[in-house]
């Protein structure tokens, strides 16, 4: 009984003390223009891949066609200006648009336009049109489509960045995040039907080779469902499978690069075999696009903390 009210009073005398605490002070809000920022940046680095991506590719694919058109050196040079332009962007923590990457960015929407334009003619104009065996082995139609993307989405990054504090981002009419979702799912699909009219050429002789042409639609499917409905749980799961889409992109070069290797002469005769072997700068696509799918999940997120 004694050790027992000695508790009691215990409990009493620290009453005072408890009601006179203050109260636990709220949780702070979130910079949205530093969450806006965040996302501009990580859509820079999305667009620096995919430009990085076109330049690598370009330079192989037009030097194996010696280039032929003088046109052909303009993916280079254009793609290197927004790889630079990216590059910088992904480092750049102010929160207002750059007029020089955005006209960077503008013109390689431009040049990827005209360039699918070109590789859509070169590949009509051969004996049969555009046949299986055509879309095969002349010029790839959706390669200066990455170039289109990386112009877009850089536009996009720079339209974020000029949105003023407390505004929700805006693109087309639309909420900035629901809207990078949408485009984000058909960049995915269209670089999957480019991977799988190549990965069919190849007869799907390795099981990973489906890897690409599966969890990038699965990804695109998703992030399509985000757009239509901005719903947290489809946000973890969207998540999830950009990450893997992320990942997918630096293996497949490591595939790839054993692809060259299977080639007759391996990497010794490196001048020939990458020619002839998979391309290895078509993998990080895939990690550009999924760079911009994550910047859209946190735009979204922005918006509904």
């Amino acid at each position: 009984m004694r050790a027992a009210k000695l508790r009691h009073d215990r409990r009493l005398s620290r009453l005072p003390a408890l009601l006179s605490a203050a109260p636990p002070s709220p949780r702070p809000k979130p910079d949205v223009q530093a969450l806006s920022t965040r996302a501009a940046r990580r859509l820079n680095r999305g667009c620096a891949w995919l430009s990085a991506a076109v330049l690598a590719d370009s330079a192989v694919e037009h030097y194996r066609g010696m280039f032929f058109n003088r046109a052909m050196y303009a993916p280079l040079a254009v793609s290197s200006l927004t790889l630079a332009a990216s590059v910088h962007g992904g480092s750049d923590r102010s929160g207002k648009s750059h007029p020089v990457r955005d006209g960077i960015y503008a013109l390689a929407a431009l040049t990827g336009l005209a360039g699918t334009g070109f590789h859509l003619y070169n590949v009509g104009k051969r004996e049969g049109g555009f046949s299986f065996e055509n879309l095969f082995y002349c010029a790839p139609v959706g390669a200066p489509f990455a170039l289109l993307l990386a112009g877009l989405f850089g536009r996009a990054a720079e339209r974020v960045r000029d949105t003023a504090p407390g505004d929700v981002p805006q693109l087309f009419g639309l909420p900035a995040g629901r809207a990078l979702a949408g485009a984000s799912a058909l960049g995915m699909m269209g670089t999957v039907g480019e991977v799988g009219l190549l990965h069919f050429r190849g007869a799907y002789h390795d099981p990973f080779m489906f890897l690409p042409v599966s969890v990038p639609p699965a990804a695109a499917a998703t992030m399509a469902a985000v757009a239509v409905q901005p719903k947290r749980p489809r946000w973890r799961l969207a998540r999830l499978l950009l990450r893997l889409v992320q990942g997918l992109g630096f293996a497949g070069v490591g595939f790839h690069a054993y692809g060259v290797h299977r080639n007759m002469g391996g990497w010794r005769n490196w001048s020939q075999t990458m020619l002839n072997g998979p391309p290895l700068p078509a993998p990080p696509s895939f990690t550009g696009l999924a760079l911009v799918g994550l910047a859209a999940l946190d735009l979204l997120e922005e918006r509904h903390d």
